[in-house]
């Protein structure tokens, strides 16, 4: 086993953007990058494939200027046999090309194989479907977001088929950032299986960059015979643009969540109800109905009663954020019953109702983006201003809620800071604290866990599990069923059709 180690610091305008002392990466084998939404993880990977642009940015990578670097044998070499799928697909799609000429394009025209990859990672053999995908041009909702996921891990694995051709054992760096965030976990398995299998054709050095650790049980319990190609690599904060590459313990995630569905609560008894909503409702033309089993036979109302937290369950747009915002007032449906504290609502239920009585009083909501809940113009402090708490915030009530998800204490330089200066990761634990805080009956979270690192998780499920116990009735939104599986038990999940 070789390691490539790298000191990379990228900077703009005399302000350090990214910088770590050692990047090491294992070549030929297989690493998973964790850490929270903007750390770094993605820009640093671009860096080192040889991504970025020296005109932009002043970069340096192992003390080299970054276009000697660029220009090196190695970096060409590299960059010659290897692929980097970009956590954005539009990004790398060419809107005025067909998709299906895009698949031949530069270095991966003369790959093999197409038809079988295709088929593999959609599930199909049926060619007219694959055809109707690719013999369009990308636009924003064309193909769906997984799909164009898909197409770039296509690829990726016609470059990876390449190498499997060539007589010798080439330099290689497949970066795969975020490539299952649009993907449920049938392809999210689907995909990493794939990928295991042609590496143990022939090795090759891939980095994964993912915020999903249930990853880790997936690599555990079907691909046990790869562990010791496998590496777990974490970035964490050392200061204002300066991070960390760490080892992450598999075992760390694996007994905590062990030890989550041990302590999980018991079904506790019948309290005050909180919500209940009508099974059945209907919005954007589309008819919905809520069940109790997986396989969407048996509509219930959908109840939460105070101290309970309640799991609901759908792929993606099947409509689980549309109903949370029908719950909060933020969408009128065309037919919809459910009470809420007490109160009647219906599709005539005006939204002054929810203005003077709900929000931020009696139900508050975490959004999935924190980039569209928050004022990105306003500090820290300031999102924290105007809230109805029926009391004005005190300064130390303030430091006390932001201490429990903030490492390295509150300062007045942090409180100061503009949010659309934050990372990911920390706009997403503002935008759940400003919600908890205001301590509502109801709590709605959509994809609370997006985009944090694995303490900001478990300090995040701590604090949920503390709201629950007080009283509180928590609604969940999430794609990580793994953890919220282990957390919530099958009574309290419902499954929205």
């Amino acid at each position: 086993m070789s390691t490539a180690h790298y000191s990379v610091i990228i900077a703009s305008k005399g302000r350090t953007i990214a910088a770590v002392d050692d990047f090491s990466v294992v070549r030929n084998e297989i690493s998973f990058l964790f850490g929270e939404s903007g750390i770094g993880k993605s820009m640093l990977c671009k860096a080192i494939y040889g991504l970025l642009d020296p005109e932009e940015l002043h970069i340096t990578v192992n003390n080299m200027p970054y276009r000697a670097y660029l220009n090196s044998p190695e970096t060409r070499g590299v960059k010659q046999s290897s692929f980097f799928v970009f956590q954005e697909p539009s990004s790398h799609l060419y809107p005025l090309t067909r998709i299906t000429g895009q698949l031949r394009e530069g270095s991966i025209a003369g790959s093999a194989g197409e038809e079988e990859i295709l088929s593999r990672l959609w599930k199909t053999a049926d060619s007219a479907k694959l055809k109707g995908i690719l013999d369009v041009y990308p636009k924003p909702y064309r193909p769906s977001g997984g799909e164009k996921q898909r197409i770039l891990l296509a690829m990726a694995f016609k470059k990876i088929a390449l190498l499997a051709t060539a007589e010798t054992i080439l330099p290689t760096f497949f970066v795969f950032d975020e490539p299952t965030g649009s993907l449920d976990n049938n392809y999210r398995n689907l995909f990493l299986g794939f990928l295991f299998e042609e590496y143990r054709k022939k090795p090759f050095t891939a980095m994964i960059i993912t915020h999903d650790y249930s990853i880790i049980s997936e690599v555990y319990e079907h691909h046990n015979s790869l562990i010791d190609k496998i590496h777990y690599k974490e970035l964490t904060r050392i200061e204002e643009g300066r991070v960390r590459l760490h080892d992450f313990s598999p075992d760390d995630y694996l007994s905590w969540l062990r030890q989550t569905k041990t302590h999980r609560p018991m079904s506790a008894a019948p309290a005050g109800e909180v919500v209940r909503v009508a099974p059945e409702f209907r919005i954007f033309g589309h008819d919905h109905r809520i069940c109790r089993d997986a396989a969407r036979t048996q509509t219930v109302d959908l109840v939460i009663r105070r101290g309970e937290m309640v799991y609901v369950k759908a792929p993606s747009g099947v409509g689980k954020t549309t109903l949370a915002k029908i719950i909060m007032g933020l969408y009128r449906p065309d037919t919809f019953s459910m009470t809420l504290c007490g109160r009647a609502v219906t599709e005539a239920t005006q939204r002054s109702f929810f203005e003077q009585e709900i929000w931020g009083r009696r139900a508050g909501m975490v959004f999935q983006h924190a980039d569209e809940a928050l004022d990105l113009e306003a500090t820290v402090a300031e999102t924290f201003e105007g809230l109805p708490l029926g009391h004005k915030l005190t300064h130390e009530e303030l430091d006390r809620s932001l201490a429990e998800l903030f490492e390295g204490g509150v300062t007045e330089a942090f409180l100061a800071k503009k949010a659309k200066f934050l990372s990911g990761g920390q706009k997403q634990r503002l935008n759940l604290l400003r919600t908890i805080i205001l301590h509502p009956d109801l709590i709605i979270l959509d994809e609370p866990l997006n985009g944090l690192d694995f303490e900001s998780v478990r300090k995040i499920i701590a604090i949920l599990e503390e709201k629950r116990k007080s009283g509180s009735a928590l609604l969940m939104i999430s794609h990580n069923e793994e953890i919220f599986d282990a957390l919530v038990d099958e009574e309290h999940c419902y499954y929205l059709s």
